[in-house]
């Protein structure tokens, strides 16, 4: 395919964008004031009930009948990410918000989180009988997404994926021997982060990745810096140690992939809104029902740039059903 192989000549560029995706720029920079204002992301709505599942936190939203909804956020994320989804979808679905190991503020994850995330959505799903769930995930979580949809075929009625791919951007290339080192030096990185080299660094990444608004970026900033650094770091060696890609035929569910796309971000990088949509699809090619539906302009947390946008696509998918 001619757009992979130009896509693999500038592979440098895109696995400067991957390590942008994953971890934010972890460049020096200074911590923006506390604002004297309360954190509009940080008054999360009251679930009608709270339980954990193997450690993962699980706030459950809405008394309605309709399919449920079990919403994933992204690393460093808590369920302050999905409030306005919430808001949305709990009049006519039950929600189910997950908040992993590790994330806003919840004790240490355990060795091999993402496998052990992986099982916990499954157990939630087995042990709720919830009947063909769809998940929503950001990033993380919408690669969590993929994978349950493999290990369980039968099991979802379909999966949305908010920027988040089966292998991530820029290591599709990589030899096995390659990505586990390149994980490794990413997991270091990541994990002797010191608390306020960490808050600086969350900071850097939701301004320059995170999202447009640099008011929502400072306050968003806030609320991830409250993850801990070691288990952010773990979660980022094994997604990109990561690779779903033999496993996408076996998916049943269909799949609604969303891709942000900000043109003064993305023109930096040559990138069109159509050749950063054929390679999103490219890297989820297998999946038997696959939808990529681009929102712009948008930035990583598209379901904060673009709110209307986002919850317009998953009624769409969910009527589709």
């Amino acid at each position: 395919m001619k757009f992979c192989k130009n896509l693999s000549a500038r592979r440098p560029v895109l696995l400067a964008f991957a390590i942008l995706l994953a971890l934010g720029a972890f460049q020096p920079g200074k911590a923006a004031q506390a604002p004297e204002a309360p954190n509009r992301f940080a008054a999360a709505l009251a679930p009608a009930e709270r339980f954990e599942v193997n450690g993962v936190l699980v706030e459950r939203h809405g008394t309605a009948a309709g399919r449920p909804l079990i919403l994933i956020p992204g690393l460093a994320s808590g369920s302050w990410a999905w409030q306005g989804t919430v808001r949305a979808f709990a009049a006519t679905h039950p929600v189910y918000v997950l908040t992993l190991p590790g994330f806003d503020g919840r004790p240490a994850a355990p060795s091999q989180p993402f496998a052990a995330a992986r099982g916990a959505v499954e157990q939630l799903i087995a042990t709720r009988r919830l009947d063909k769930p769809v998940i929503v995930g950001h990033s993380l979580g919408g690669i969590l997404g993929f994978a349950v949809a493999e290990d369980q075929p039968a099991l979802l009625g379909g999966v949305v994926s908010i920027d988040g791919l089966p292998v991530m951007p820029g290591t599709e290339m990589m030899a096995p021997g390659q990505r586990a080192q390149f994980a490794e030096s990413m997991r270091a990185r990541v994990a002797t982060a010191a608390p306020t080299a960490f808050a600086s660094q969350q900071q850097v990444y939701m301004r320059t990745v995170g999202v447009l608004d640099m008011g929502q970026a400072d306050e968003l900033a806030k609320l991830s810096a409250r993850s801990d650094p070691a288990s952010v770091g773990q979660y980022v060696a094994d997604v990109l140690n990561e690779d779903l890609r033999p496993g996408l035929e076996r998916i049943q569910a269909p799949v609604l992939l969303i891709v942000p796309f900000h043109d003064l971000d993305d023109a930096q990088r040559g990138i069109t809104e159509d050749a950063k949509t054929g390679y999103y699809r490219a890297l989820a090619e297998g999946v038997p029902r696959l939808r990529v539906a681009p929102v712009a302009p948008a930035r990583h947390f598209v379901m904060i740039d673009q709110p209307q946008m986002v919850e317009g696509l998953i009624r769409d998918f969910l009527k589709a059903l």
